[in-house]
């Protein structure tokens, strides 16, 4: 393979240079000398005067704004005391005369001994918990008095900040402006040279030498990029090859083009170029255990031509074509094999297709960790080696860590842009929606990190706010160019690092940016079930348009009986646990899901003849052991319709023997108790059909 013998990926610095490589780094060094020389003369002058200004001014925003979040903090101060009375008097204090009035009722109907013992206790136990609300809204009204008392000197206080900082803004724009940077950050004119210097300070000269010393090739693959200004500012302003390996990202990216016509334009350039940055040092593939002999890490050029077969075929994201190089670069970094990510396609259109249907980004595919990885690890130990990782994980279940590799893997498989961000003792994920990023699992933004250049999660926001106008961003970006230029260190956030002078006006400039622009934060969503099965915040029930056709049970020339899941009798249409929605296939199915009280439902119909037939069900279930009784015409002897393990895939139950009458007939469907007879949680399970096939005399 071409990639498998260029060894210094991750370490160049392990190889020694030739004699060549030696003459090659020499040449790079007094071309990266000569670049730089001639920037800094085409440079106005900044003086050591105007640079403190512009940091005084700069802390002096930052101050401002730390006294207005204080001065905004004590105003809430009214509204909490006033939340806190009123659950003294409601809540706490009435929902304790309510437990009197229940308890006094049930003494004065206790009829022994034992009964007005237990209302005795109740009737106290409401008694002293009305005690300890009473001297809770004392002491909560004392705090909620001073509060209104102080109300006028904290909005005071407040709008003294808000001028304030009003002020210090209006300060640090007139010395941007006195540094007149302006019309150099919006000019392309040294873009050539600044592209040029920011490459080789990222890749280094000794390292393009290691590169280029091993083959002519290699050497004319760099002398061709740093000629080709347009290919140079994509690779920049997507935050450039990884680990600067510009060399190896050069190579995949040839191979690609090589590969693939299609690769030359458009999105799936754009898509050639992010595979080419990110896989530029390779990424480990997780191999099901029992696959010893699997590829160690991911092929970059078979990963580009998958996603391209999987845009081309229509199974990505309706929004992939939109994505730029950056966003791209947080589809195709996952280290699942490609066939784990078609499996993971084909089993979401299979069986939870309404995930890929919803209208609301936020959840759109990532549901599944909401509604399908159980949270607990107990069963992680069943985990079968055989079968990929996450293949395992919607079949066990998982804590913190699983649930959100599951959320990463499968927007990832559908062409959506995410990535970790983690928090103290949880795990999370953020994901792209056309409205900006969001967080799902995990607390709000500020809470914890990400694993990318942008440490903190609210510079990984910054970044993304203001890569949406590509104009104002590209200053952003030529502001940190410069600071290459200057030999000031990369810092990638305002709550990383101190920034050097450059890459603190990059940093702020951005800020400013984000501050006129429209764009929004979106607030986190799933902070309840991160930890948990069931979300506090019930989902709207939403009525299934079932037609005529859905719910049409056919009878065959040879007598054998089709009938669709959504025939049902019982319920007719979606509740909270019963879902009917459409298929990817023909027609529609039904979903019933694994949190919540059981449920049963029927199917009323009439069978042309009386006498024993086949049942079987066409399913789809993401675990195993799982369970589903039938019943027919009222009998109280259910029969067991074991249910296989389809990884979530379509296919057939074993048949089970149902005796029919002739003419109307009832199947009653359950799934019996909250666990199955092993001990094990009940799962869902997404039903296609079922069909009756009459036993031959």
């Amino acid at each position: 393979m071409l990639f498998s013998s260029i060894g210094w990926a991750k370490n160049h610095q392990g190889i020694q240079l030739t004699a060549a490589g030696k003459v090659l780094q020499a040449q790079y060094k007094k071309k990266l000398y000569k670049l730089k020389t001639d920037i800094l003369a085409a440079f106005p002058e900044i003086n050591k005067s105007q640079k403190e200004a512009y940091f005084k001014a700069i802390e002096a925003e930052s101050k401002a704004k730390a006294k207005l979040a204080a001065a905004n903090k004590n105003k809430g101060e009214l509204s909490k005391a006033q939340t806190l009375v009123g659950h003294a008097k409601g809540k706490w204090i009435g929902g304790a005369d309510r437990g009197i009035a229940t308890a006094k009722d049930m003494l004065k109907k206790a009829s022994n001994s034992a009964q007005r013992s237990a209302a005795q206790k109740e009737l106290e136990k409401w008694q002293k918990n009305r005690q300890e609300g009473v001297k809770a809204l004392k002491e909560r009204q004392a705090l909620l008095d001073k509060a209104k008392k102080d109300e006028a000197h904290f909005t005071k206080l407040f709008k003294a900040a808000e001028l304030e900082l009003a002020k210090a803004k209006k300060s640090v724009g007139a010395v941007l402006i006195g540094l007149q940077v302006n019309d150099l950050l919006k000019s392309a004119k040294l873009d050539p040279k600044l592209l040029q210097v920011a490459i080789m300070n990222e890749a280094t000269p000794a390292g393009l030498a290691v590169f280029a010393q091993q083959d002519q090739k290699n050497k004319k693959l760099i002398d061709s990029l740093l000629g080709n200004t347009a290919l140079m500012k994509q690779m920049l302003i997507a935050d450039g090859a990884k680990d600067g390996q510009y060399g190896q990202a050069l190579l995949i990216y040839s191979a690609i083009l090589k590969k693939s016509s299609k690769a030359r334009q458009g999105e799936l350039q754009r898509l050639a170029l992010a595979i080419s940055l990110e896989h530029a040092v390779p990424v480990s593939q997780r191999n099901p255990l029992a696959q010893t002999s699997a590829a160690k890490t991911v092929d970059p050029v078979k990963r580009y031509l998958h996603y391209e077969q999987a845009y081309l075929n229509n199974e990505l994201d309706p929004a992939f074509k939109f994505l730029n190089v950056w966003d791209y670069r947080m589809v195709v970094d996952g280290n699942e094999p490609d066939e784990a990510l078609a499996w993971g396609r084909e089993m979401l259109r299979t069986y939870r297709p309404d995930h890929i249907a919803t209208k609301d980004y936020r959840w759109r595919y990532v549901a599944a960790v909401r509604t399908e990885i159980r949270y607990g690890s107990e069963d992680n130990k069943h985990d079968k080696p055989e079968l990929h990782f996450f293949q395992n994980i919607l079949m066990n279940g998982g804590v913190c860590g699983r649930r959100a590799f599951f959320g990463r893997f499968i927007l990832r498989a559908f062409g959506i842009p995410t990535t970790a961000r983690p928090q103290r003792g949880h795990a999370a994920l953020v994901h792209w929606t056309p409205k900006g990023w969001v967080i799902c699992l995990g607390a709000n933004w500020g809470g914890g990190w990400t694993k990318t250049l942008y440490r903190s999660d609210w510079d990984f926001l910054a970044t993304s706010k203001a890569r949406v106008n590509k104009d104002s961003f590209l200053q952003v970006k030529r502001a940190q160019w410069i600071g290459d230029v200057y030999g000031e260190k990369r810092v990638y956030g305002l709550n990383s690092d101190k920034p050097a002078f450059w890459n603190s006006l990059s940093l702020n400039l951005q800020r400013k940016f984000n501050e006129n622009s429209n764009t929004v934060t979106l607030a986190a969503v799933g902070t309840d079930i991160g930890e948990a099965n069931e979300s506090r915040i019930k989902e709207k029930v939403r009525k299934a348009s079932v037609s005529a056709a859905d719910r049409k049970i056919s009878i065959a020339s040879n007598g054998v009986i089709t009938i669709p899941a959504t025939a049902c009798s019982k319920p007719t249409n979606s509740t909270g646990k019963i879902k009917f929605m459409n298929s990817f296939q023909e027609g529609m199915q039904l979903h019933y899901e694994q949190n919540g009280r059981a449920q049963d439902f029927e199917y009323t119909f009439i069978s042309p003849a009386a006498g024993k037939y086949l049942l079987c069900a066409q399913v789809a279930t993401p675990t195993w052991k799982q369970q589903l009784f039938v019943s027919a015409n009222g009998s109280k002897q259910s029969i067991d319709l074991e249910l296989p393990h389809t990884l979530g895939l379509w296919e057939k139950t074993k048949s089970v023997l149902i005796n029919l009458t002739k003419g109307k007939n009832t199947l009653h469907f359950s799934r019996g108790k909250e666990v199955t007879t092993d001990g094990r949680r009940h799962k869902g399970i997404t039903i296609k059909e079922f069909t009756l096939t009459p036993l031959k005399k």
